[in-house]
């Protein structure tokens, strides 16, 4: 496959970068270089090779969902710098 010009401004506009000539050579060079990589790795024989999921056999140990109360409000607002007493006082951030 040949980086061309367009695929190269395709691919910014996609997402939503912009290149001066400079930087469109020198990321042409390097998505040749990565597509040279896939094509070496395309020379492989990888029959019999099962895709992987994860890259280690480690495995996320995830906890069990449990149900449980949560905070009441007295407790929620405890230690709130400042409150009305039913919510959170913040400062205004949008001017009209």
């Amino acid at each position: 496959m040949e980086v061309t010009d367009s695929l190269v401004n395709n691919l910014a506009n996609l997402a939503r970068l912009e290149f001066n000539e400079q930087e469109k050579e020198l990321i042409k060079k390097d998505l040749q270089q990565m597509i040279g990589f896939v094509d070496k790795l395309k020379e492989l024989d990888t029959t019999g090779v099962a895709p992987l999921l994860h890259m280690s056999e480690a495995m996320n140990r995830l906890r069990d969902d449990e149900v449980r109360g949560s905070a009441s409000r007295e407790e929620a607002l405890q230690n709130a710098p400042e409150t009305d007493g039913t919510y959170f006082r913040v400062p205004k951030v949008i001017k009209k």
